[in-house]
């Protein structure tokens, strides 16, 4: 075997460490932001630094969620946040019976969600592109409407919820900080899991599904079946980021599941890089900060973001994330 051979193999064997090493530091760096930023609160505005990182990681999960079906299963959903209004009614309306623990609200708030996306997804999956659009559009409306009919739980004025949920009793949640690490773990465990359902035989079935359902199907896979499983796991991520944002907020409101909030998550993906999972986390960063920087000037600042998002768009078809790759690439040839 002859040296050019010997190094091919080499390169070859090495390959799989090095796609592993590059697939873990981004994350790696994105996750570490965020566990340090308590440190940075010793410079003083603590409250209002946590309360806006702790909002751009509930809407991070959401767009975790929704990268899952758009990014890997060219499920173009309107209507996901949908899903995060649920999981906050969930809150809501346990608290307002007097039910404020997260032992029993936490799983409600999946539960309801899980089941709201299953009863929608065998109706909405049986259709295909602007069709499948159309009709999560119709049903997340559909639920919206009916939030603001609930004159009981606030109807249009929402429901204002007066204490943080407990843990087995305890009120380990009202502290700042404790809620930020408790939201930071959360969009972990949604990333992780997100990690591992696109490694998995399921996810290359979903995968699949989205290059070449017909091909998937000749295969022997039920398409249909992988893909309404998909939908209502990022139903339940989506309840989680309810969850938590009724219970960073004490409130709930039928706006967070209207068509522009879902608007917004699309928004958050196509900027971060669809179909990357890191790119959801960084979009959602992006928008969210960007509408904190831009609102100080006029409140009319989506005028100003809408012509950057197409920008972006045009220039950086990979988004945000996509550069983040890049660079880290460039940095370990360096």
């Amino acid at each position: 075997m002859s040296q050019a051979d010997v190094s091919q193999a080499t390169d070859i064997a090495a390959a799989p460490s090095r796609r592993l090493t590059g697939g873990l530091f981004l994350p790696l760096v994105i996750f570490s932001c965020f566990a340090i930023i308590p440190l940075l609160t010793v410079f003083g505005a603590e409250t209002y630094l946590l309360g806006l990182v702790t909002r751009v990681m509930i809407f991070a999960i959401a767009a975790l969620a929704l990268d899952l079906l758009v990014g890997y299963g060219a499920l173009i959903s309107f209507g996901h946040a949908a899903f995060i209004g649920i999981g906050a009614y969930a809150v809501g309306i346990l608290a307002s019976h007097g039910i404020g623990d997260v032992l029993i609200s936490f799983p409600v708030a999946l539960a309801a969600s899980a089941l709201f996306a299953w009863l929608t997804g065998i109706v909405c999956l049986r259709t295909k592109g602007v069709y499948f659009i159309m009709i999560t559009l119709a049903f997340g409306q559909m639920i919206f409407f009916t939030a603001s009919s609930l004159a009981p739980y606030g109807g249009d004025d929402g429901l204002t919820i007066h204490a943080r949920n407990t843990i087995a009793g305890l009120k380990l949640l009202d502290n700042e900080r404790v809620f930020y690490y408790f939201a930071l773990l959360c969009l972990l465990g949604t990333y992780l899991l997100c990690r591992a359902i696109v490694a998995s035989r399921f996810g290359r079935v979903f995968r699949g599904a989205k290059e070449n359902a017909t091909r998937m199907a000749t295969l022997g896979f039920q398409v249909y079946r992988f893909q309404l499983v998909g939908y209502i796991i990022a139903g339940m991520m989506g309840g989680l980021s309810g969850f938590l944002l009724a219970n960073a907020t004490n409130f709930v409101s039928p706006a967070y599941m209207s068509w522009q909030r879902s608007g917004e998550l699309l928004i958050m993906i196509i900027l971060g890089g669809t179909g990357t999972l890191n790119g959801a986390i960084v979009g959602s960063a992006a928008f969210l900060l960007l509408e904190e920087w831009l609102s100080g000037f006029t409140e009319h600042w989506k005028m100003i973001f809408g012509p950057l998002l197409v920008l972006a768009v045009l220039f950086v078809p990979g988004g945000l994330g996509g550069i983040g790759a890049a660079l880290m690439r460039r940095l370990r040839r360096g």
